[in-house]
């Protein structure tokens, strides 16, 4: 029996999912993490506001939300002095980048990206067929240049750039962005990720006119405030962009407890600086375990921190291992020279003991496990 008879797409797509959870690690080694450092995620959790909120609104979740998401939409309008109706609502970051590439990319369409960039941005152009152009990191960081380059090169009508960056966690200034936005290829749009904006030093952001067709602007709920689990991100476009979104979005897709919180982090201006001080000195911390240990720390305008491992990826994926097998989940690049690092993630001070006690014992195995490979 061969049915159902998939698309030649589908048929031709790897099975792979962008990252391995930690979850699916956690059963692996049967047993949890004692450190959660891999995912990005914010471990200080929400505003007080926002839960108070959230378990408020918890006996509606029997209601689908708005789908017009109006009562956020304002919030955010408010928040950056743009009319509501260049503003959508998404599940995360993620599912936003989902909807730019079903409304921009089809079969061989290309679209230019860096290697070793989100890999879900790559998993959602893939799912559409298009034909992903990269172009290298350039000292760490991306290279808005050649990113112009290769997207002239190609007449590609999608552009993507991080800045802050993941997994490096580098950064261009606002005027860089801006001039990279003022050179943008005609009928070319860059998708500008700004998930870890707010943990970036001011002159980071850039103005952007919203009715710009140049860019999409992207933001989330996910990092700074706290809320990954809930999936609540949104973009600032065009209200053409925006209104091709709505033509292709799963209108009744988001959290109905989730979008209150978020209204409600918008709400607390104290939260985000408290949650600044936290990440920069757990970065502090992070910085300090990684030179005592005869490693380097690469500056970092985000809630991780790329520990260069000063050897090859394969010495740096066998420290990641060591970290695993010892209950610290950290991740790394997957591209070459970034991946000689491993990217851990601003935890608790606990978590941080935890990563402390365990980087130097695996540091030493994986110096063995190679050493004994190359004898």
């Amino acid at each position: 029996m061969s049915r159902p008879h998939f698309t030649p797409l589908v048929e031709r797509l790897p099975a792979t999912i962008p990252f391995v959870s930690p979850e699916q690690q956690q059963r692996a080694l049967g047993r949890p993490f004692s450190a959660r450092l891999g995912a990005n995620e914010n471990v200080f959790g929400p505003s007080p506001r926002a839960l108070a909120a959230m378990a408020q609104a918890l006996p509606e979740c029997w209601m689908y939300a708005d789908a017009e998401h109006r009562e956020l939409r304002e919030a955010l309008a408010a928040k950056h002095g743009v009319p509501f109706e260049n503003i959508i609502v998404g599940e995360g970051v993620d599912g936003l980048l989902g909807l730019l590439a079903r409304v921009l990319v089809s079969e061989g369409t290309p679209v230019v990206t860096s290697n070793g960039a989100y890999p879900t941005f790559n998993y959602h152009v893939a799912s559409f067929g298009g034909r992903l152009v990269k172009v290298p990191y350039r000292d760490d960081h991306e290279d808005p240049d050649a990113l112009l380059a290769a997207a002239a090169r190609e007449a590609a009508p999608l552009v993507y750039i991080a800045n802050p960056d993941n997994p490096m966690g580098t950064w261009w200034p606002a005027s860089k962005m801006q001039a990279m936005i003022a050179a943008m290829p005609s009928d070319s749009v860059l998708c500008l990720d700004e998930a870890y904006i707010e943990f970036a030093p001011e002159g980071t952001a850039p103005e952007i006119d919203p009715e710009d067709p140049r860019v999409v602007r992207m933001r989330t709920f996910s990092k700074a405030y706290g809320m990954a689990g809930m999936r609540v991100g949104y973009a600032i476009a065009t209200k053409r962009m925006i209104a091709a979104f709505n033509k292709v979005k799963n209108h009744f897709g988001m959290n109905r407890i989730g979008l209150v919180g978020a209204a409600a982090s918008l709400a607390d201006a104290d939260w985000i600086p408290q949650i600044r001080a936290r990440v920069e000195a757990a970065r502090g911390r992070i910085g300090e375990i990684a030179e005592k240990n005869g490693l380097s720390a690469l500056p970092s305008a985000t809630n991780f921190v790329a520990v260069d491992c000063g050897r090859d990826g394969d010495f740096a994926k066998a420290v990641l291992s060591a970290l695993i097998e010892r209950g610290v989940f950290v991740r790394m690049p997957f591209v070459e020279p970034e991946n000689r690092c491993i990217r851990v993630s601003a935890g608790t001070p606990e978590m941080l003991d935890a990563f402390e006690t365990a980087l130097p014992q695996a540091l030493a195995e994986a110096a063995a496990a190679l050493e004994s490979a190359e004898a």
